[in-house]
């Protein structure tokens, strides 16, 4: 009997067991539930602006904020050309004829004055053109001595007429002879002024030389050839004794002045619209690191190279000590243009990233916007602002990187 009761206790206890398990299992999915729900009801944390910046009085002070300026950005473009000699103030020295050079005088790179001489020649023309002087000072005396007896056979003619000792035909042939001996004497002067002339001006004799050959009537069959202009003898094409024409091409000497020199750049025929004459350009030479020329547009090219779609352009520039030389390689900066004022910030205020720019603008004391704009041209730790900032406006200098890496974190 006890038996019996302790096994329905057991088997009692059992069902008891897995009704309670049973029960739990009913629970447990709805426990589950509310657990998520409860979870997908909590308040989510809120998501960080990357162009919003908010600082604190300790950072604040480590920042360097500026306002934002106007200046008047030119736009210069690069150029590139050459040095070369200042044309309007160079010549060449030809000779007026033919001769052997007997002597050279002046040097390569040496200074010449105006009527300094170059070389010397032998030249058969020179004793031509003396000859020709001799002869018309002999010309013309001999028509001074005629003009000197038609006047007085003229005079003894009219007083014989007046006592009427000769006939009036007597007198007319003296009056005739006498205006044709003035005729011949005015012709006489004119050809000693031809032959001194061209002495003096086609053979290039001086005055006190002319004067000798009239005095001495002597030639000297050797001539001097002067300089022209003053300045810097840069050529020589003659040796002595080469025989040398008065119709050859070639130059014998090349002077020129060097107190200036020009400037001939090469602008792209896309930016010529833009150059001007007066425009200011600046120089440097890559043989003279560390030195900037100051000059002027003074000519502009007609035509535009067909190989390279360049133009050149002529400014002259001063060389007072004789740094410049001809042929040496230089670079322009030519202003095309962009007088009107802009914005301005400064170099370290600007977060460049590829071609996008921003700044940090300030929005409140501590509170900072980050602002796409658009640069122009970079001068002198300043960049032009074109579009995003106005005057007026605060901006981040210093520390303006920081600010945007901690954005960025």
């Amino acid at each position: 009997m006890k038996v019996t009761i302790k096994a329905r206790i057991v088997v009692g206890a059992g069902v008891l067991a897995i009704a309670v398990a049973c029960a739990l299992l009913l629970i447990s999915p709805r426990l589950v539930s509310i657990d998520a729900t409860k979870a997908d009801t909590a308040p989510a944390k809120p998501q960080k602006n990357p162009d919003i910046v908010r600082v604190n009085p300790d950072q604040l002070h480590q920042l360097g904020i500026v306002p934002v300026v106007t200046d008047q950005f030119r736009i210069q473009k690069q150029a590139v050309g050459q040095i070369a000699f200042n044309e309007d103030a160079s010549t060449v020295v030809l000779t007026p004829f033919s001769g052997r050079v007997t002597r050279l005088i002046a040097k390569i790179g040496e200074d010449v004055k105006r009527g300094d001489p170059l070389f010397e020649i032998d030249s058969p023309e020179v004793v031509l053109a003396q000859t020709d002087l001799i002869a018309a000072l002999h010309g013309l005396e001999k028509a001074k001595s005629q003009v000197a007896l038609a006047k007085r056979v003229l005079d003894r003619q009219t007083s014989l007429l007046a006592d009427k000792a000769t006939a009036m035909r007597e007198v007319d042939q003296a009056r005739n002879d006498y205006a044709i001996a003035e005729s011949d004497l005015a012709t006489a002067q004119g050809t000693q002024m031809a032959a001194r002339n061209r002495l003096r001006v086609i053979v290039g004799r001086d005055r006190g030389e002319v004067e000798r050959v009239e005095r001495e009537r002597s030639v000297n069959p050797l001539i001097t050839i002067n300089a022209p202009i003053d300045g810097t003898v840069i050529g020589r094409k003659v040796g002595p004794g080469q025989y040398v024409r008065s119709d050859a091409a070639d130059s014998l000497y090349a002077i020129s002045d060097l107190s200036t020199m020009w400037l001939k750049a090469n602008v792209p025929e896309t930016d010529i619209a833009h150059v001007r004459i007066g425009q200011e350009i600046e120089v440097r030479i890559t043989a003279l690191p560390g030195r900037v020329f100051k000059a002027q547009i003074s000519a502009i090219g007609a035509a535009s190279d067909t190989a390279t779609r360049r133009i050149v352009v002529r400014s002259e520039i001063p060389n007072p000590d004789r740094a410049l030389r001809s042929e040496m390689f230089a670079s322009f900066k030519i202003t095309v243009g962009g007088d009107e004022p802009s914005p301005v910030v400064p170099v370290e205020a600007v977060i460049r990233d590829g071609d996008q720019a921003a700044v940090w603008v300030a929005r409140e004391p501590m509170l900072f916007d980050r602002r796409k704009i658009k640069i122009g041209v970079e001068r002198d730790g300043r960049v032009q602002v074109l579009e995003g900032v106005g005057p007026g406006e605060q901006v981040i200098g210093r520390g303006a990187v920081f600010v945007d890496n901690e954005s960025r974190s």
